[in-house]
Order: C-alpha cells, then structure tokens, then sequence
C-alpha cells in the first residue's frame, strides 16, 4: 500500500483499511508466537519429514572404535558430544528474551509491508543480527536455532503481511 492510495478512501473505508492493519498485525504476532515455536521444534530433529538421514553402513573394520565393539553415544558413557538441536536447553539459555525479540520482529516487519516501507525488513533483520552477533559469536550452539526462528518468523510476517496488502488493495481498487 502507497500513502497516494489513501488519498481514494472514504470515511468508512479508512475505518475498514484500519481494521485489516490491526488484524493483520494481530494475526502477525499473535498467531506467528506458535508458527515459529512449532517449527523450532520440527528443526530439533535435524531431518525433514520426506528425507530422513540414513547413516551410511560401514565395514566393522571403519566403524569408530575399529575393533568391531560399539562406540559410546552421546548420551551414553564416554560420549563427548553435547546435544544437539534447535530445542537444546543451552541454546535456549543463551538466547532468552528471543520470544519477545521475535513478536517485535514480527510486528515490524508486518507494520513496514502494511505501510509500503519493504526496505524495513532489511533494516529489522540487520539490528537483530547485529544485536545478537557477539552473544552467536561466543556461543555457536545457539547459532541454530537463531537461523531457524528468525526465517521462520521473517517468512511467516512477510506472508501474512501481504495478505493484509491483498485485503487492503481490493478494498481501495
């Protein structure tokens, strides 16, 4: 929507144009605090639903360990690795206050489409990187689930931000 479009409305009109803004706006934050935190957990699983990981089947002789014993899992004795994952409580831990950064995020992203200012998502995503690099830089386990909320909430506030563009220019055009 350009500010010239609004020079075609009428009374009742600006009070439905303003309707959609807040609906649309609603629906942005409201509905995208359980899009974004739904797919965080669909990502902890590492695989996509069609194409599950399938370890490729080595000789006993290259398998780790070597002399045909089993090697320890992470979560088994003598595993190192930590866990994984966009659901991994540390992750969660270093990233606190992300649920607000992301209804913020949302509501900005949404507002600037709504009012014609498209180059706001560019400006939102750069201060929310750059808010974060030094915490991302220190702690690359958070690294993940930062990228995957932050698409996520960057897909789902463009999509319902140009719904509400669709609503609004059919009610003007």
């Amino acid at each position: 929507m350009t500010w010239e479009m609004l020079e075609n409305i009428d009374g009742w009109s600006w009070v439905a144009a303003v309707a959609i803004w807040l609906i649309t706006l609603l629906l942005s934050v409201v509905v995208g605090s359980w899009v974004v935190p739904w797919v965080l957990r669909q990502a902890s699983g590492g695989d996509l639903p069609w194409a599950r990981y399938q370890p490729p089947i080595l000789p006993q002789s290259l398998e780790p360990g070597g002399d045909g014993a089993e090697a320890p899992g992470p979560g088994e004795a003598g595993g190192s690795e930590p866990p994984s994952g966009t659901m991994n409580p540390e992750a969660m831990e270093i990233l606190r206050g992300g649920a607000w950064l992301g209804v913020l995020e949302r509501l900005a992203i949404t507002g600037s489409l709504l009012a014609g200012y498209p180059y706001g998502i560019a400006v939102v995503v750069a201060i929310k990187g750059l808010g974060r690099y030094a915490e991302l830089r220190d702690q690359p386990i958070a690294s993940e689930r930062f990228v995957v909320g932050t698409l996520a909430s960057l897909i789902w506030s463009v999509a319902v931000g140009l719904f509400g563009l669709i609503a609004i220019n059919a009610l003007v055009g």
